[in-house]
């Protein structure tokens, strides 16, 4: 049985919602359970086109998502979501493992992949993690600013220089840890903890990969912000 922790609930007292999108009709039974245990609604649709349509009626604070659907995959149904202006944190759990797969999955907007077989435990952490995104929010969000990049809290808008910087989700939760803390050398387990709010061991690649996102759309052709401090972790820091 899992371990009742503390509820979760959105800022109003209302029950978490959840959009559950599988194909395994048994799968989804037993994930409904394990997560209606944690007094969470949920939402199941075993097609792609079911679940854009329960996504305009059920409103989800959060999405688990599994890639091979039999009309339209995964990928497909999160850049509809994210194109009809759903901002849902969602999680890939899907069969599919390779880096490729999960690559694709994450910068398709994803915020966290897990692979089949899975834990019912390591699902339901990984799930609290993205919904403390909603519930522990900043009620005052600040201008923080390192040398000519400046991140708003309030208005979710990044720009280096004169230029607007798109990020998704994920990518601006992590700036915005990293920008809380410059000049200071930050583990992989701390973002782990920070910004997903887990610790499970061998998962640190995750954060690998979205600083090589962020890299890619914050010092790309300027002078870096990001850099590694080998065998440690990373650092934020202003140019000299």
């Amino acid at each position: 049985m899992l371990a009742q922790l503390p509820r979760i609930t959105r800022p109003d007292g209302a029950p978490i919602r959840v959009l559950f999108v599988d194909d395994e009709v048994t799968l989804t039974r037993l994930v409904s359970l394990a997560l209606a245990y944690e007094g969470w609604i949920v939402d199941v649709a075993h097609t792609g086109h079911d679940a854009l349509e329960l996504v305009a009626t059920a409103r989800p604070d959060v999405v688990v998502l599994d890639i091979m659907l039999p009309d339209i995959d995964g990928i497909t149904v999160l850049r509809r979501l994210r194109e009809s202006g759903s901002a849902a944190p969602t999680l890939f759990l899907t069969a599919r493992d390779s880096v490729d797969d999960r690559i694709i999955g994450l910068t398709a907007g994803g915020d966290d992949y897990m692979t089949k077989p899975f834990s019912l435990e390591e699902l339901v952490a990984r799930l609290r993690g993205l919904l403390r995104r909603i519930v522990h929010a900043p009620a005052e969000g600040q201008r923080l600013q390192v040398g000519d990049l400046v991140l708003d809290e309030r208005s979710y808008e990044t720009s280096r220089g004169d230029e607007p910087i798109a990020l998704t989700t994920t990518e601006f939760e992590l700036l915005r840890y990293l920008m809380r803390n410059p000049n200071h050398v930050v583990s992989r387990a701390q973002i782990l903890e920070n910004v997903w709010h887990y610790d499970f061991a061998g998962k640190a690649s995750i954060v690998d990969l979205y600083i090589s996102y962020l890299r890619r759309k914050i010092d790309r052709d300027r002078t870096p912000l990001i850099h590694t401090v080998r065998g440690v972790g990373y650092m934020l820091r202003s140019p000299a």
